[in-house]
């Protein structure tokens, strides 16, 4: 019989690269925390309808990229492809958008049906945040200066740059895509066929294009700048001025754009030249017609997504994942015969309790002294507890550092905690 395997593009997280996630998440969580962002969490499947109109019918992702299905009612259900749309939709429907100002953060599984490269997959993992309420340059600057300490945090502040941009109000981009169809009108037949396609629905996109004859035609198209609105402007100049204060360096991209029409003032981006082609680890923008557009009251909106995936790649390329991280536990406590396997469990439960927050990890399965002391050192243990016959009668446990030189030691066992919390500092 054959062997089911993962579907192309969604991948196992196994235990040996679980680690290098939950460090990444604590450090997205511990830097949220600090700026008084809470954690929501909404379905993975959603009313497709919700994608249709926040998304748009005229876009990849609905026409060729959505997991739609219908479900045993006959509802069309959607494996949500990003998580704004559902955020604002539980936000709207609990009332926690009704007077007051919201700053909510989430991360999970999105699904898109698209060609699978390292880095991207059909099932990924992202880390979103979202800000209602405040229509402020001041919460689109606390956006970009709590990421930029998060690439303190991990070690990334010299390998992303942030990328901003300012894209007015919808009748100002209304007024800037005519100019723009106008122009590109003229070059139609030389542009690649994706943005031929998009001069159509989307013209905007043009600006992102990879394409270097379709970007040497953009050289002399007219520039979004140039249409600005005189308030989306002095947004811009405010947050500018906020970035520069704050000293988080930025450079600015006139043709960075947002594809979506409910993306309005503020957008932006961090990339990194370390990844190739998989430069761009974190986007967004504020959409403060979202809300309304999804059947809620006008709202003030602005939030980001950062890819997991492309992070992990990006630390494990730059080799920024600590050490430690990787070790499955900090104390491996062996045992020499039947009773040396109760009292080694009597050991192992004395140290969780006075060692909290320490992994401890009891051999189980026998085996000889030699084979355990070797899955002590897989496991990345730094000290080895070793029990036997002589251990239990004189009331000790010998102690082995496996990450140094030196002798094995031998203390009272009532005083094994003490010892390896001064000698380790694992306290």
């Amino acid at each position: 019989m054959a062997k089911i395997q993962a579907i192309r593009g969604m991948n196992d997280i196994l235990p040996e690269q679980t680690p290098v996630w939950q460090f990444l998440e604590s450090r997205v969580r511990d830097v949220l925390s600090a700026y008084g962002y809470q954690e929501i969490r909404m379905p993975v499947v959603e009313h497709t309808e919700l994608f249709r109109r926040s998304i748009g019918e005229v876009t990849d992702i609905v026409e060729k990229e959505m997991y739609t299905f219908d479900d045993r009612n006959g509802d069309s259900l959607t494996l949500r492809p990003e998580g704004t749309a559902g955020c604002v939709r539980a936000a709207e429907e609990h009332g926690l958008l009704f007077n007051q100002s919201r700053r909510l953060w989430y991360t999970g599984p999105m699904f898109r049906h698209e060609r699978p490269q390292k880095g991207r997959y059909r099932q990924f993992h992202q880390v979103g945040v979202e800000c209602f309420g405040m229509d402020g340059p001041d919460i689109d600057a606390e956006l970009l200066i709590l990421t930029a300490r998060l690439w303190q945090s991990l070690g990334l502040a010299d390998h992303a740059r942030l990328e901003i941009n300012s894209i007015g109000t919808s009748e100002a981009r209304a007024e800037y895509r005519q100019a723009l169809v106008e122009y590109l009108g003229d070059y139609r037949s030389d542009l690649d066929p994706d943005s031929q396609r998009r001069l159509l629905v989307n013209p905007l996109r043009i600006l992102d294009s990879k394409n270097t004859e379709t970007q040497r035609i953009l050289e002399n198209a007219p520039v979004l700048d140039d249409y600005l609105d005189d308030e989306s402007r002095e947004h811009f100049e405010q947050l500018t001025a906020m970035l520069d204060a704050s000293g988080v360096s930025y450079t600015v991209n006139n043709r960075l754009v947002r594809g979506l029409d409910y993306y309005g003032k503020t957008v932006f981006e961090w990339v990194t030249d370390s990844l190739g082609s998989q430069g761009t680890i974190c986007a967004g923008g504020r959409y403060d017609g979202l809300v309304e557009q999804l059947g809620g009251r006008p709202t003030a909106a602005v939030g980001f997504a950062m890819g997991i995936e492309r992070l992990i790649l990006l630390l494990e390329t730059l080799e920024l994942v600590p050490e430690d991280v990787n070790a499955d536990a900090d104390i491996y406590v062996t045992a020499m015969g039947d009773a040396a396997t109760t009292e080694a469990f009597r050991v192992s439960e004395m140290l969780r309790s006075e060692l909290p927050g320490r992994t401890v990890v009891t051999h189980c399965g026998g085996g000889s002294f030699k084979s355990q002391m070797k899955k002590a050192d897989r496991s990345g243990a730094r000290v080895a507890v070793i029990i036997g016959e002589n251990e239990i009668n004189e009331g000790i446990v010998g102690l082995k550092y496996l990450r140094e030189d030196g002798e094995q030691e031998q203390v009272p066992r009532d005083q094994a905690a003490r010892h390896l919390a001064s000698r380790l500092g694992l306290a």
